[in-house]
């Protein structure tokens, strides 16, 4: 038997049973240390508790015993938003007004997991990444766990403070990110372990802001490579997600690497164009759909296994290992309804997520997520807006 997967199925199935530690070591008349042992995986049940243990948690002796793989695991950048609503961008030397300032999850760790979280209540969810031994940290901790999100991999760091980011959100839902790496800069593939992952879908984000993992690596690229193919090694679907930037001879260098070893690549339109120096723009300003294309095109012959996830403000795209190319106009949300826009990609990406996961069809997958991003815009903050799947 596999100490850590046993671990991981009772921790995951207790917190679904809504007990608590103290209270299913209580049922079974041991102590609240075997329990924390167990979930630890530094020791599993004796033969004559399993009975009992899976009558408790709702499941077969079969059940969970088994390496069955279920839920989607989300990894990276772990980052307390403060939203802070201005007037106007100011120029440099000139003044500009805030209306509010709000505190609010962020990073792709928790926006997406949160997102899952909300729009499926019993979808299996888990975070993994680092955040500092303070105050911010705490609160993202708490926030996740207030959803049913399984925490037990976000490490809490002694002497790193918690990444955070100033989020400059314009009346209009447009945004400036002012960030602070903290804890992120330092959060690397030892941080993971892959043997006790049992999740259908591990996702990870954001190439370009994970330091440790863009490390360059001779045999693979880049650190992210190396984990990822060691993460499908065990039969997990991965996804991948890439946070926009200025730099952009980052991006052939860093995120190329990654894609053999990547099934899904959710990102916008500008990300995947600048990869390829194609600009996603016409004259115009409008969308140049034939240039995403042929990004998108080139993206799965650099080696994406199953399917490349576009959005853009106009439309979103998907482009499946068979050659097939679906599009999908963006909704019209009128503008005086849009109360911000932080945590819009994250929450498309966890729509995508949700489709792939349950099988839709490509066309259903942009059709979720581009409904999750919708209600994404009702709130100011990242996840406030989302809603649940029959809501969606």
């Amino acid at each position: 038997m596999n100490a850590k997967r046993i671990g991981a199925t009772i921790s995951a199935l207790r917190k679904k049973n809504g007990l608590t530690q103290a209270e299913l070591a209580e049922k079974l008349n041991i102590s609240n240390k075997t329990i924390s042992k167990w979930e630890n995986g530094q020791g599993y049940p004796d033969i004559t508790h399993l009975p009992m243990i899976s009558k408790l948690l709702g499941v077969s002796v079969d059940d969970l015993l088994a390496d069955k793989k279920s839920g989607i695991t989300v990894a990276g950048n772990m980052i307390l938003d403060v939203v802070k609503t201005i007037d106007k961008y100011p120029e440099q030397g000139m003044l500009a007004y805030i209306s509010s300032s709000k505190r609010a999850i962020g990073g792709c760790a928790p926006n997406t997991a949160t997102d899952l979280a909300i729009i499926d209540s019993t979808l299996p969810v888990s975070v993994i990444g680092r955040v500092g031994d303070d105050e911010y940290g705490r609160f993202l901790v708490d926030k996740l766990r207030a959803r049913g999100i399984e925490v037990s991999g976000v490490i809490a760091s002694n002497g790193t403070d918690t990444s955070f980011t100033d989020v400059m959100s314009l009346p209009t839902g447009e945004r400036t990110f002012f960030n602070a790496k903290g804890a992120n800069a330092i959060f690397a593939p030892e941080d993971i372990d892959i043997s006790s992952l049992r999740c259908k879908i591990f996702h990870i984000g954001y190439i370009l802001l994970l330091d440790k993992f863009d490390e360059a690596d001779e045999e693979y690229g880049t650190a992210m490579a190396r984990f990822l193919s060691m993460v499908r090694a065990t039969g997990i679907k991965t996804s991948v997600d890439v946070v926009s930037s200025s730099n952009a001879s980052e991006y052939k260098a860093k995120i190329l690497p990654v894609m053999p070893y990547t099934d899904y690549l959710i990102i916008n339109e500008t990300e995947i164009c600048t990869i390829w120096g194609v600009d996603p723009r016409k004259n115009d300003g409008s969308l140049d759909v034939d240039a995403v294309k042929l990004a998108m095109e080139k993206t799965m012959a650099a080696g994406v296994h199953e399917k490349v996830i576009i959005h853009s403000k106009e439309a979103c795209f998907c482009l499946d290992k068979s050659g097939a190319f679906t599009k999908l106009g963006s909704l019209k949300v009128p503008s005086e309804l849009i109360a911000g826009s932080v945590g819009a990609g994250d929450a498309f990406c966890a729509g995508s997520l949700y489709g792939i996961y349950n099988g839709y069809s490509d066309k259903e997958i942009l059709e979720f997520a581009s409904m999750s991003a919708a209600c994404s815009l009702f709130a100011e903050n990242s996840v406030d807006g989302m809603k649940n799947k029959k809501e969606i």
